[in-house]
């Protein structure tokens, strides 16, 4: 789908003119997640949180990280509309794990493979270095089983560093 190495163009996302595509992106990172790296629970479990309260939540929680930081979502934008997203916390947040955190990172199934994904990490990366951080560190989670985006990681200079563990909360 993707040829040249200016498109899709990689921008800041645009609360005006984006919201619409920003969930529909995130619509398809959350069912990926749990389809991809989970049995049928952990994929109903992520099926079931995209509601309409959920998505308001979620834009206005990225309208208020952009607040504090004018580049925290970059989008690619393909011809058709938007293919891939990246978002990286503001650094008032960095002290959730004493470095920058790198929150959803996404890209559409036809782009993959393509570069983009590498440009969007250049462009997170970029993002970061000018942030104020405890520690100079770029961490976020993966699914141990999502071994292509373990490799990817990887490759852009990655490694494990901890491993994060969860319980579910309000149950006995």
């Amino acid at each position: 789908m993707t040829t040249s190495p200016e498109s899709p163009e990689i921008r800041p996302y645009d609360p005006e003119t984006d919201p619409e595509e920003l969930w529909d992106l995130k619509q398809a990172f959350e069912r990926a997640l749990g389809t991809g790296t989970g049995g049928a629970e952990k994929e109903r479990t992520y099926e079931d949180k995209l509601t309409t309260d959920y998505r308001e939540g979620y834009l206005e929680w990225v309208a208020r990280c952009l607040d504090a930081e004018p580049e925290a979502v970059i989008v690619a934008a393909g011809e058709e509309g938007l293919v891939g997203y990246v978002f990286v916390l503001p650094d008032s947040f960095s002290y959730v794990w004493d470095a920058a955190v790198l929150n959803e990172f996404f890209v559409a199934e036809p782009e993959r493979g393509t570069g983009l994904a590498d440009r969007l990490m250049e462009r997170a990366v970029a993002v970061v270095e000018s942030q104020d951080l405890p520690l100079e560190r770029l961490v976020l989670d993966v699914d141990p089983d999502n071994e292509r985006a373990g490799a990817f990681y990887e490759r852009h200079g990655f490694e494990p560093w901890g491993e994060l563990v969860a319980r579910p909360i309000g149950e006995e």
